[in-house]
């Protein structure tokens, strides 16, 4: 019986545990999105940081809508750190400038290094900066030398929001309506931008969202959603302060965005059918006018999601883009506290950071389907038949072990039946 205890016990010495679901070779499986930046947080793994906001009267406004559940690999998107309602700098920076933004976040453009946050990936309604969106999705897709013929549909629009000023049936060229949507927020010209990015048809509009969707989850922007492509309120829409720069970033690659957001000036051609006269309309983004080295951006306004704002700045050969949302004008409109959190931003050295924006190459990576299992092997004639019949998953030492057992088994019971033989005899 000792024998038997003896060989069991090497059968189990050779035999490995168990592999975790879906890991190879007993080897625990890394978290989902854990590469590329995109590391779950660790529920109250630390105190949030309350975010420096000055002292104002709580101004008259809508209910803001109930953001959908969130997500804890989301939210910690581009690192661990980003995953908080709350303040998050770098160790030893000075204080970020006290706004009256909700949320807001600054980040370079080109190294993608976030220097600063506050609640990054928290939902808020977009307002116009989601024209961004539109933008990030059209405009390389658009010939800018394309006339368009204006439709009802185009002009269907909330009374009293902002619009450029189109008319049913006049002709405008595509760029004309890039500035019109980027310097004037016009939300007819964002509804013909959508309409033709979707094919020109009564369903182009809505073709376009869908893209704009599509092309949020593509680079990262899990907290967007998008339901009008002008960023009129609607139910369902989102967005986040991280997730406008990843859409900034998008956006300023394109040489056609930097050259109508740089535009101070623009001029709406008059039309013969209807007859309407020509007028000319201006950049309501005030940065370009009063901050040295800006590059443009976005304003934004709703009743529902208050000031939202997106501006960029280069200095120093730094390239940064400041977004925010949830803001009031009062005690600084939405570009001058954008302005003071590029100030804030380019005070910081550089290599500062408290996390990343992610790349579209990353979030492709990192939402791969998991590799096909290995096949099972091929049987090996030339391998005893006892050791091809060991349990699947045993190591190759445990597998000999049995084929061993099964060879001295008849050996070991003459050797039992010979000791009770004795044993019999002596009693």
């Amino acid at each position: 019986m000792k024998i038997i205890a003896a060989l069991s016990a090497i059968v189990l010495l050779f035999t490995p545990v168990p592999a975790v679901a879906g890991s190879r070779a007993g080897i625990v499986p890394a978290v989902a999105g854990s590469r590329t930046g995109i590391v779950p947080a660790v529920a109250g793994s630390r105190a949030e940081i309350p975010c420096p906001k000055p002292k104002i009267a709580k101004p008259s406004a809508p209910p803001r809508p109930t953001p959908p559940p969130e997500n804890a690999e989301q939210m910690a998107v581009g690192g661990a750190d980003l995953a908080t309602h709350g303040l998050v700098i770098p160790d030893g920076a000075k204080n970020p400038p006290a706004l009256t933004a909700t949320t807001w976040m600054v980040a370079d453009l080109d190294t993608g290094e976030v220097l600063g946050a506050c609640g990054p990936h928290v939902h808020q309604t977009p307002a116009s900066v989601q024209k961004m969106l539109l933008a990030a999705t059209a405009i390389a897709d658009l010939d800018p030398k394309k006339q368009v013929t204006v439709t009802r549909g185009d002009l269907d629009i909330e009374p009293g929001s902002s619009a450029v000023g189109l008319v049913v049936g006049g002709k405008y060229q595509i760029s004309t309506l890039w500035l019109g949507l980027l310097l004037n927020s016009g939300n007819d010209a964002a509804n013909a931008l959508a309409r033709m990015a979707g094919g020109g048809g009564t369903d182009g509009v809505t073709k376009t969202v869908d893209a704009m969707n599509a092309l949020a989850k593509s680079i990262g922007a899990y907290q967007t959603h998008a339901v009008t492509p002008s960023g009129l309120d609607g139910k369902g829409q989102f967005t986040s302060a991280y997730d406008l720069a990843l859409i900034a970033r998008v956006c300023f690659e394109n040489a056609d965005f930097r050259k109508y957001a740089l535009t101070k000036v623009a001029q709406m051609p008059a039309q013969k059918s209807p007859k309407v006269g020509g007028f000319q309309f201006q950049n309501e983004n005030k940065l370009i006018y009063n901050y040295p080295g800006a590059m443009g951006g976005k304003t934004g306004f709703t009743t529902v999601a208050r000031h939202s704002y997106v501006g960029a700045a280069e200095r120093g050969g730094r390239r940064l883009v400041a977004t925010l949302l949830g803001a009031e004008a009062r005690p600084q409109r939405g570009w001058e506290q954008g302005a003071a959190l590029l100030d804030w931003g380019f005070s910081l050295p550089k290599g500062t950071s408290v996390g990343s924006l992610v790349t579209p190459e990353e979030i492709a990576e990192s939402t791969k389907a998991p590799a096909a299992d290995a096949p099972e092997p091929a049987i090996d004639e030339t391998v005893p038949a006892a050791q091809q019949d060991a349990p699947r998953g045993l190591s190759v030492a445990a597998a000999l072990t049995v084929a061993v057992m099964l060879a001295v088994a008849p050996l070991l019971l003459l050797l039992i039946q010979r000791r009770r033989r004795r044993l019999s005899r002596r009693f």
